[in-house]
């Protein structure tokens, strides 16, 4: 292999390192990885996941999310209670000093985007603010990615929307 040809290659391979791992920082706030699944078309809302990590000190929280494909996008908790699965909103998520929220499909926190102006389809990126208490806001692209083989008993689809 020539020089240049690997040349080549490092630089390939050095983009294709950052074009799947976006993360984002304020303050002392590491954001990771935000996406979502696709949506079917005419389904109203879909979810979006991602993590959140405190490098410092202080406790800070996210208190509101918005992205101009939705009309409305909410916080939300989600439980099994038995057989049955729980959403709720919350107002904010508290992010003590280094602690890592994972939003998941399945259990946890995640973002509603309710009220979709169109579908999420694989490989669109759509914008969302996110909003902390200290360190303000924060623009991030929120990929939407078919994770259709996740692990951990995770069905693949919005079962918690009411029918």
């Amino acid at each position: 292999m020539s020089y240049r040809h690997l040349l080549t290659l490092v630089a390939a391979l050095a983009l294709t390192g950052t074009a799947y791992a976006h993360d984002y920082k304020v303050a002392e706030l590491q954001v990771g990885h935000p996406w979502a699944r696709p949506t079917v078309p005419g389904q109203p809302s879909g979810g979006a996941y991602l993590s959140i990590e405190n490098k410092g000190k202080a406790g800070d929280k996210l208190i509101a999310v918005a992205s101009p494909i939705a009309k409305s996008t909410e916080i939300h908790t989600m439980s099994m209670e038995g057989n049955v699965m729980k959403m709720r909103e919350v107002g904010s998520i508290d992010i003590k000093p280094t602690e890592k929220i994972a939003m998941q499909p399945g259990n946890g926190y995640h973002i509603m985007l309710i009220g979709l102006s169109q579908p999420l389809k694989a490989g669109d990126k759509i914008p969302m603010t996110l909003t902390f208490e200290k360190a303000g806001k924060l623009e991030v692209s929120v990929y939407v990615e078919d994770k259709t083989a996740d692990k951990g008993g995770d069905k693949g689809g919005m079962e918690h929307m009411h029918h």
